[in-house]
């Protein structure tokens, strides 16, 4: 898989207005950014509106082609408006235990964001399970999914890839992002066995939390190529 079929790229965890350019003129079609509290990477609300801001000041073609996703978990909806409009973001990543209900509101709320729910995969059977908070049942609610490593400690960013040989039957009618330990030696063998809608990537292309490692980032858009 290429770029040419792989229709989004999202880079996560963004904390520097320069590496944030950077990554879009890449090739990033999204950027990431945490507004979780206890992550390492969390970046408040007043760097990521500097940001979003650095990034609309590019070339027109490039401006164009980002999205600006928050992530939080087990936000308050009125934080999550909040941190949209001061954030300058186009999307909500929620990667919390958040019910479909919440995300029902979250909708009614911001009807023009974009509203992605994450998922942290033990196995199959979490893609299939009629349990009421399982990936089956938030479909009908939300735009797009992202399926993440399980960590039962961490929500994201743990380098931990997926069993991917679990997600080659899923065809969900809703985009899909791929996360969960990808980097650019293994993302060439993830899409040839997957073919999800995007991928997410954040550890994969750092050199510690938040701090983006840019000649790694160059080499993902080369295996990709």
């Amino acid at each position: 898989m290429s770029l040419l079929t792989l229709q989004r790229v999202k880079i996560c965890g963004i904390t520097n207005p320069d590496q944030g350019q950077a990554i879009a003129r890449s090739g990033a079609t999204a950027l990431g950014f945490i507004a979780v509290p206890a992550s390492p990477r969390f970046i408040p609300i007043d760097r990521m509106a500097g940001i979003t801001a650095a990034v609309r000041q590019l070339e027109p073609e490039i401006q164009r082609s980002i999205d600006y996703i928050g992530v939080f978990a087990n936000t308050d909806i009125e934080t999550i408006i909040a941190t949209v409009s001061a954030g300058g973001l186009t999307g909500v990543q929620l990667h919390g235990n958040e019910t479909p209900d919440d995300c029902h509101m979250l909708r009614a709320a911001l009807p023009n964001i974009e509203l992605i729910k994450a998922f942290r995969i033990r196995d199959r059977a979490d893609l299939t399970s009629s349990a009421p908070t399982a990936l089956p049942a938030y479909t009908s609610v939300v735009d797009t999914l992202l399926l993440d490593a399980y960590h039962p400690e961490q929500l994201g960013g743990t380098g931990h890839t997926l069993d991917w040989a679990a997600l080659a039957a899923f065809t969900p009618d809703r985009p899909w992002f791929l996360a969960g330990g990808l980097n650019p030696a293994n993302v060439g063998e993830a899409l040839t066995r997957l073919h999800p809608t995007g991928i997410d990537l954040s550890s994969g292309v750092e050199r510690s939390p938040g701090d983006k490692d840019l000649q790694q980032v160059e080499r993902l858009f080369q295996a990709l190529r």
